[in-house]
């Protein structure tokens, strides 16, 4: 008997001492995180609110409940008595009934109102039929995404299912090693922006944390190849937590299943969501580049099928001496701050990601309050020395001002932005103006992946700020609805008509002038002087954004074998407030107010400058050892 069935089998003795003689336990094993236990009386567990988390505590596992499929309710008499619980107000659209696991999802407007004060309504539902109900959301804004990635993980429950016990198997297995040490390995991201990727390893386990590409220089991936990630064999790493979405941090992920990975990749879900949207469509944009990309769209598939998705607040165990919390970083939707504990109390390390100190019209501002902290890996985009960025208010006052002025002159203005977390922060911000006539109301034409990923933020509106949750649920006052909102979808001929038209806004992408739509508007707006193009995003060296920036006046726009530039002639503008990115001073902050103060930190994903000069100065005025790593370096901490 191997030691996970072994203790599998304690974990059923100790379950049966603590379950009353009427409820029965039929069977017990491990799904990824988390503990299954198959009963056949459901309706029992139900009725006990407290056993399941008195149970959770004992064991210190996270606790799913599922009923034998002999004794469940028939689906059709299920739905009927389930309808009933629901209240009307909940917005019921659709249950999937799941034989094999005893679940049946209930796709609603509200989730809240199907949940019922302190889940009551799903414990009415499984005390009812003996089904487990799911709750999942049905977006205000229907998104393809979402539905795409529901139907591929229904359609594939049989092999997560197999996934997730392998997983399980993998995290509560017994150490192997008796020593004890905690070290980072830098894959990519040290003195540079993009390609983040670190190794968190210890004597039994190897976490990889984000496997990005580096914007504006193709072919660049991290180090996958050395001994302590790919190089040692594709068993090397046990899991891949990923902090957010953003190409810099997930565009590689699927490539790990190239290189044989099989293992779990741990996020957020809307993460997991926004990581199929922007990795599809890095795909498609170097396909039209002309370039092969590094993997296909069947590697995002299974990139998708082995996460296991987390949320805030949610201590995990992903190794057996490993446990995760994410935290909200204010960055992009999902966005986490990864909190590691390692071995029984042994060391703690959190990995920031991006991060916004303050709050947004989108977000909260990110955590930075933990039960223990000696290493903090913090990113340092903004961190040089003269990185302060207006504040929100200024930065808003300013572009209302050169929409203004464009207005003024017929112009168009362009904004090259990121699909997700800067375009939905400008549509509230552009909403808002219009609405209180701040600025002339005009067209704003999204272009890109900008529409659908704002339906993806419409669907998880609780990782939004409360305010703008509110506004959401209610459909007349949903902002992303705003009339003035046009998705564009008719191509080069509709982007034709708007350049001929009247005053607008166009949000395109992509943030760096990378790719994408963006570079059919500037081969048709970058002659006109009447026009304004508006930087809201950083611009990472390398990038035709960042030469622009510098005062390059001529730009490629060449796409399909085509080798051309345009003369720039609009106007160029920058407004640094609205980065996704703490600037210095929120860097600063971050550190300086966080619970508890960090032993140590490492200085990473900035360009060499910014790195340096964080590092010396959270050194100097703060009194903590600091380092600038370079890529391929190696700390130990014990």
């Amino acid at each position: 008997m191997s030691t996970v069935d072994k203790q599998l089998e304690d974990v059923k003795a100790t379950i049966d001492e603590e379950v009353p003689r009427r409820i029965s336990v039929s069977d017990v094993t491990y799904e990824g995180p988390e503990l299954v236990i198959y009963t056949r009386d459901p309706k029992e567990f139900a009725a006990n609110s407290d056993l399941v988390r008195r149970l959770a505590s004992k064991l210190r596992k996270r606790i799913t409940v599922r009923p034998d499929p002999d004794v469940l309710a028939p689906p059709a008499e299920a739905e009927e008595a389930i309808r009933e619980l629901i209240p009307e107000e909940a917005g019921v659209m659709d249950l999937n009934f799941h034989t094999d696991t005893g679940e049946v999802v209930v796709q609603a407007q509200k989730p809240g109102v199907v949940i019922g004060r302190r889940g009551s309504t799903l414990r009415d539902i499984t005390q009812e039929v003996g089904w487990t109900p799911e709750v999942v959301r049905t977006p205000p804004i229907e998104s393809s995404t979402v539905e795409n990635v529901r139907n591929f993980l229904k359609q594939e429950r049989e092999d997560r299912r197999d996934i997730l016990e392998r997983v399980g198997r993998q995290i509560h297995r017994e150490p192997m090693s008796d020593d004890e040490y905690v070290r980072i390995t830098t894959l990519g991201c040290c003195r540079e922006v993009g390609r983040a990727a670190f190794i968190l390893s210890t004597p039994d386990t190897r976490i990889l944390i984000d496997c990005g590409n580096k914007p504006g220089a193709n072919g660049e991936k991290p180090y996958l190849d050395i001994p302590e990630a790919f190089g040692a064999g594709t068993n090397g790493i046990d899991a891949v937590v990923l902090t957010h979405a953003h190409l810099d941090h997930s565009a590689l992920v699927p490539l790990l299943f190239e290189y044989g990975y099989d293992g779990p990749i741990y996020c957020t879900e809307p993460t997991r969501d926004l990581m199929g949207l922007l990795t599809l469509d890095y795909l498609d944009t170097a396909a039209d580049d002309g370039r092969t990309p590094p993997y296909d769209s069947e590697m995002v598939r299974e990139a998708i099928k082995h996460t296991i998705p987390l949320e805030y607040g949610d201590v995990t165990d992903i190794a057996p001496d490993i446990k995760l919390t994410l935290h909200n970083a204010g960055h992009i939707l999902g966005s986490s701050v990864c909190h590691f504990h390692v071995g029984d109390g042994l060391y703690n390390v959190a990995f920031s990601g991006d991060i916004h100190y303050d709050d947004t019209r989108l977000f909260d501002g990110a955590v930075n309050d933990f039960p223990r902290v000696e290493t903090l890996v913090l990113e340092s985009t903004y961190g040089g020395r003269n990185d302060y960025q207006t504040d929100q208010e200024d930065s808003e006052r300013k572009l209302k001002q050169i929409i203004q002025n464009a207005y003024d002159r017929d112009g168009k203005v362009l904004i090259p932005t990121f699909a997700v977390g800067r375009s939905q922060e400008l549509m509230l911000v552009l909403e808002e103006a219009m609405r209180n006539g701040d600025i002339p109301e005009m067209p704003v034409h999204l272009d890109g992946m900008i529409w659908e990923a704002t339906a993806v933020h419409t669907t998880y509106p609780e990782y939004l700020r409360d305010g703008l949750q509110d506004r959401i649920f209610d459909e007349d006052q949903n902002p992303f609805l705003a009339d003035q909102f046009n998705h564009i979808d008719g191509g080069d001929e509709e982007r034709q008509e708007i350049a001929d038209g009247d005053s607008a806004i166009i949000l395109s992408t992509s943030g760096m002038l990378t790719g994408g739509p963006v570079m059919s508007w500037l081969e048709q707006l970058g002659p006109d002087p009447d026009s304004t193009l508006t930087f809201v995003d950083y611009q990472a060296q390398g990038t035709l954004g960042n030469r622009i920036q510098r005062g390059v006046d001529e730009a490629p726009v060449g796409g399909n074998g085509r080798s051309e530039t345009v003369p720039l002639e609009m106007t160029v503008e920058t407004v640094d407030g609205f980065s996704g990115h703490a600037d210095r001073q929120g860097l600063e902050n971050f550190v300086k107010t966080m619970n508890p103060r960090p032993e140590k930190i490492l200085c990473v994903h900035g360009d060499e400058s910014a790195t340096q000069d964080l590092s010396s100065s959270l050194y100097h005025d703060q009194n903590i050892r600091t380092f600038a790593p370079e890529n391929l370096e190696t700390f130990r901490f014990r």
